[in-house]
């Protein structure tokens, strides 16, 4: 757990005004959906900052955030994997990109987005619901 929590000046400053707009775009989303406990880590080497959703003992994403940039982490089992294959053509060449050059470890795929800016929100909705079904309302489609 992170020792010290980020306002949302120093956080505004770190990725930049677009960004946190989308940061705060996803955050309110996901939180709005999912009954999700979040936690603050260190980002690791890569990152400044971790922000990770959790289901019970299951993560349902994670945002990360460094300089000038945001990151949104999604980790595909093989059943949801099959899922994603199965609708893949329904996605953007960018997300499909992003999807096939993710690496797959012993315990999923690991798809980590480094969106510039909120074009690909919809699909990011999409992909969570493969991940898990919203415990409230449906998940969104539109772009940011």
């Amino acid at each position: 757990m992170f020792a010290t929590i980020p306002e949302k000046d120093e956080l505004t400053a770190l990725i930049g005004g677009s960004l946190f707009a989308l940061w705060e775009k996803l955050t309110a989303t996901i939180q709005a959906q999912y009954n999700a406990e979040c936690t603050w880590n260190k980002g690791g080497k890569a990152w400044t900052y971790e922000y990770k959703y959790r289901i019970g003992s299951k993560t349902l994403c994670a945002l990360y955030a460094k300089e000038n940039c945001i990151g949104f982490m999604l980790i595909f089992g093989k059943d949801e994997r099959a899922k994603f294959e199965a609708e893949r053509d329904t996605y953007s060449q960018e997300v499909q990109r992003v999807y096939d050059a993710a690496k797959t470890y012993h315990d999923g795929k690991w798809v980590l987005f480094t969106p510039a800016d909120g074009a690909l929100f919809g699909e990011f909705m999409r992909l969570l619901y493969i991940k898990r079904k919203p415990n409230s309302q449906p998940y969104i489609r539109e772009s940011f």
